[in-house]
């Protein structure tokens, strides 16, 4: 209970409604003294003045009027004559005066707390106005006990006022509370802890109902989170189911391209001059049509394999990547540039190298062959002290805007109508294992340009099984 927000709530509610009651108190109990000790001055007063108008007035009388008014003497001055009016015996003397002409109610609170905790019997002095300018002013002494007792007895009754009006209104809260707080917040705990224990069920999605706004707000942040990670879920696992389907493929596969790189033998045997000059592109793109079922059936396993680095001729990678491409081009006026220094030589795994640039090429291709209008793709890269830039850039239309948002993202990025964006995401992965970066560095109605972005490392003589 009072670990639970509620009772947290009520208590605080019981303590506040508590402190606002006591600074009621305290000057509502001032107030009582100051008209406590007024009523004892009218009393005395009208005792008083039926003493003027009989002059022979018996003792017993003025015993009677001065016990009546509950007090010891009483001095009214008239026309500047002071006059003890009544008098009687005093047990003790005077302990303390005080005036209430005009006193200011800081000096009616402390003498009133005073008086609440001072157990102690006292003779006082009273000085006031007289009702209706009877005089100048009138004077009694009494005895402080009966006063401390009707304090007593009105501060209870106050208090027990305060505790019952506390109580209720802490209730009262404490239901509001439940009703407008706790129990919507106990309501997003519960369909938190649905949506938990089956996460991939979009039934259990929170629909926000909320009338509060900051809960409605907290209700709608949460289903677009767990829209969100629902989505995220059912797409891993179409790529789980698409992962075993391309390994099963990839494996089968395999074994057909082993088989065709039997027969690419005779055709290197071949004295057609045309043979002769395709014949080795034929035997490398079946060698990496193998090399690519094997990648993928170790990336159905959730692992990309390691990039064994070696000192690679870019300039070779690049020619066998154009020189592919230029095949796929057909009919298309789509020219095909190259800016790599012949001496380049990058530390990276040539098999990996290929596809990453393949893949940017390829996109580049599809994207103009698109658009119907004539293009150019160039390759080119630099280095620095610290890295290799390899640049892919396209006189193309550059990427939609859904591209740009996924743009590494599987089957949401893809570049060209159709496409799975599968190209890009395995490029970047691919990228990442040498320890480099793939950024689109600008698209638009000009072209697309993406920067290929190598580590140096350390230097090429470390390397242990370079070529």
């Amino acid at each position: 209970m009072l670990n639970s927000l509620s009772g947290r709530f009520l208590i605080l509610t019981v303590i506040f409604v508590m402190l606002a009651e006591v600074l009621i108190f305290v000057p509502s109990i001032a107030r009582f003294r100051e008209d406590y000790l007024l009523s004892r001055l009218e009393r005395a007063q009208i005792a008083s003045l039926a003493l003027l108008a009989d002059d022979m007035i018996s003792p017993d009388l003025e015993e009677e009027l001065l016990r009546n008014a509950e007090v010891f003497n009483v001095v009214l001055r008239r026309d500047e004559a002071r006059q003890l009016i009544l008098s009687s015996p005093m047990p003790r003397p005077i302990d303390a005066t005080f005036d209430l002409r005009d006193a200011p109610a800081f000096a009616l609170i402390r003498d009133a707390m005073s008086e609440l905790f001072n157990p102690e019997p006292r003779v006082i002095r009273v000085i006031g106005n007289p009702v209706r300018e009877a005089g100048l002013l009138i004077e009694i002494t009494m005895e402080t006990q009966p006063l401390r007792m009707a304090m007593i007895d009105y501060g209870l009754r106050i208090l027990l006022l305060s505790a019952v009006i506390s109580s209720f209104t802490a209730v009262l809260l404490f239901m509001a509370v439940r009703a407008f707080l706790v129990k919507p917040i106990k309501g997003v705990v519960r369909h938190m802890q649905s949506y938990a224990a089956n996460p991939e069920d979009a039934r259990r999605i929170i629909m926000p109902t909320a009338s509060v706004r900051e809960l409605r707000e907290a209700e709608e942040a949460l289903a677009s989170l767990q829209t969100q990670m629902t989505g995220a879920l059912k797409q891993k696992e179409r790529l789980a189911q698409l992962g075993g389907a391309v390994a099963k493929v990839s494996h089968d596969l395999r074994n057909m391209l082993t088989s065709a790189q039997l027969f690419t033998d005779r055709i290197e045997m071949s004295e057609d001059p045309s043979v002769k000059r395709l014949a080795p592109k034929l035997v490398n793109s079946i060698t990496r049509a193998v090399h690519l079922c094997e990648s993928t059936l170790a990336f159905g396993k959730a692992e990309e394999p390691a990039p064994r680095l070696s000192r690679v001729f870019l300039a070779d990678v690049v020619s066998d990547v154009i020189d592919s491409e230029r095949l796929s081009v057909g009919e298309h006026d789509i020219s095909f540039a190259e800016d790599i220094p012949s001496t380049l030589i990058v530390r990276a795994d040539s098999e990996q190298l290929y596809r990453v640039i393949f893949n940017l090429v390829r996109n580049a291709r599809q994207a103009i062959m698109q658009s119907g209008e004539p293009g150019e793709i160039s390759v080119s890269a630099t280095e620095d002290e610290t890295q290799w830039i390899i640049r892919v850039s396209d006189t193309g239309p550059g990427l939609p805007t859904k591209a740009r948002a996924h743009l590494f993202t599987p089957f949401q990025g893809g570049a060209t109508k159709g496409g799975s964006g599968l190209g890009l995401t395995i490029s970047q992965e691919l990228v990442r294992g040498h320890g480099g970066t793939l950024t689109l560095e600008q698209t638009g109605p000009d072209g697309t340009v993406f920067a290929i972005c190598l580590p140096r490392g350390s230097a090429v003589e470390d390397i242990p099984h370079l070529a």
